[in-house]
């Protein structure tokens, strides 16, 4: 059966329909703003700190030696003891000494004989001079023999307080307290005495309070002689002295010190200045050699907005925040950046206590995009007592 001429038209009829409503162009709904997170800055009083890393060393260090000669008797210590002033800690064989200061006192017992038998001579010279029974010159030599045996007994004097002194320094006593380092010459070893040249038996350092040693680099120095004029005073050591110390791996500082000494000049070949601060160590748990992290007061107390650091993004080389407008229209802006306060940035200039900072989203927030904005709360305790570096 073949198609009329109607079918035909009607049929073309409908594949113009179809091409025309292909052409036409379809209603696609606008996608809706991004979705971001922004804070109000927070604000609070800051002390900004500087941080350096330190060695801990005794503040006294003491090489034990003997003052005399002789074979070790006794070590009366253990190796690593703490102790104290006048703890007995060597022996040296006391039996020769004790023999010299019996043969001394003999000396001195027999010069104190002689020297009352020409006290007594001389007063009978003396009273016979009067009835011319002795010669003026027979005054005069008894008189001689008088002074000589005076010297006598000095001599036997001195010679019996060194022989003593040699028999105390048998018993070798801790002339400090701290903790003693293990013996270097134990029982039955002959040991050198004197002061040069004597055997080493042990050491003991001291450990309340203890010393930390670090270098600061001359900008830093150079800010703090300026805060020094400032505050009127003329040395770094006067200026505050208080740090804070932490340990290896400790997100908080456990001990105080104070800043007690500064090296008169700067190292020429690292441009570094040591300095010298005095740690309380009551509880002896600071150890010399110890690395420590020393914290500094930098800036004084101040008021600061702040901002998570992980906000903080660059603009042309030049630190910048996201920030949202009245428009909900995001911005980017220039600003200068202070000390990291834990996980917080203090920012110094170039954001305002209401401003709306994005801190999360970030690449959905674009300069001149439209956003939707949660407002969240920045929270406390992202906030570190003490600043780090600039």
């Amino acid at each position: 059966m073949k198609p009329t001429i109607s079918s035909l038209r009607l049929a073309a009829v409908s594949v113009l329909a179809l091409m025309v409503a292909a052409c036409e162009p379809s209603s696609v709904a606008a996608p809706a703003p991004p979705t971001i997170s922004a804070s109000v800055p927070m604000q609070r009083e800051v002390t900004g700190w500087d941080t350096f890393t330190g060695r801990l060393e005794a503040a006294d260090t003491i090489e034990v030696r003997p003052r005399v000669s002789g074979y070790v008797e006794q070590v009366a210590f253990r190796d690593g003891d703490y102790v104290h002033g006048g703890d007995l800690l060597f022996v040296i064989d006391p039996r020769p000494y004790q023999a010299v200061v019996t043969q001394a006192e003999g000396q001195l017992a027999q010069a104190r004989a002689q020297l009352d038998f020409a006290n007594k001579e001389l007063e009978r010279a003396r009273s016979l001079v009067k009835t011319q029974a002795v010669s003026t010159a027979t005054v005069d030599q008894r008189q001689q023999n008088q002074q000589e045996a005076e010297a006598a007994v000095k001599t036997a004097t001195g010679g019996l307080d060194r022989a003593r002194l040699d028999l105390e320094f048998t018993r070798i006593s801790a002339p400090i307290n701290g903790r003693i380092s293990r013996k270097l010459v134990g029982e039955g070893n002959l040991v050198a005495g004197g002061d040069a040249g004597a055997t080493l038996l042990t050491t003991i350092v001291s450990l309340d309070a203890i010393d930390a040693y670090f270098d600061i680099d001359e900008a830093s120095y150079l800010h703090y002689r300026k805060l020094a004029e400032k505050d009127g005073s003329m040395s770094m050591v006067e200026l505050g002295g208080e740090v804070k110390v932490a340990l290896p791996g400790e997100t908080t500082a456990r001990f105080v010190g104070r800043l007690d000494f500064a090296e008169n000049r700067l190292d020429a070949s690292t441009g570094t200045l040591r300095l010298r601060a005095r740690i309380p160590n009551p509880n002896r748990a600071l150890n010399p050699g110890q690395f420590v992290r020393i914290s500094m007061v930098a800036d004084a107390s101040h008021p600061a907005l702040l901002v998570p650091a992980s906000a903080v993004t660059s603009d042309a080389s030049q630190p910048a925040l996201y920030v949202v407008g009245r428009d909900d229209t995001i911005a980017a802006r220039p600003v200068s950046l202070g000390r990291v306060f834990g996980k917080l940035r203090e920012i110094t200039s170039g954001l305002s206590a209401d401003d709306r900072v994005v801190v999360s989203g970030l690449q959905r927030a674009q300069p001149g995009t439209k956003v939707n904005v949660q407002l969240e709360p920045l929270d406390p305790k992202q906030l570190a007592s003490n600043g780090g570096v600039l």
